[in-house]
């Protein structure tokens, strides 16, 4: 099995993991070090831009046809990138869904988005 998923935006919500991916899945607490959590230019979806911050979210291990169907939810305009997360037990390689950096804000992004 491949890294692990570095979940940061609506994948967190217990309802669309479950709708995308399936049956519940266990995760794990993480934070990236050294990014932000902004919009995505034209959307209500978030992306990571790399900054001075900290990004909380979890890890989650899955198969390839569920990574399938979540690289398919996530979209085109994201590519799986390698990023250093931080769990409980300690420092761990992840892959995150990360949009390119023109496709960024640089407003911070929340859940449910504001308005």
């Amino acid at each position: 099995m491949s890294r692990p998923l570095f979940l940061y935006g609506t994948l967190l919500r217990p309802a669309v993991l479950r709708r995308f991916g399936g049956e519940p899945r266990r995760l794990c607490p993480a934070r990236a070090e050294g990014w932000c959590r902004v919009g995505l230019r034209g959307t209500p979806y978030p992306t990571l831009r790399r900054g001075a911050g900290t990004v909380a979210g979890a890890l989650l291990r899955v198969p390839p046809a569920v990574l399938a169907r979540l690289h398919a939810y996530e979209g085109p305009p994201y590519r799986l990138a390698p990023l250093r997360v931080f769990t409980p037990r300690g420092a761990a390689w992840a892959r995150a869904w990360v949009a390119p950096p023109w496709r960024a804000t640089r407003d911070a992004w929340h859940w449910p988005p504001p308005g």
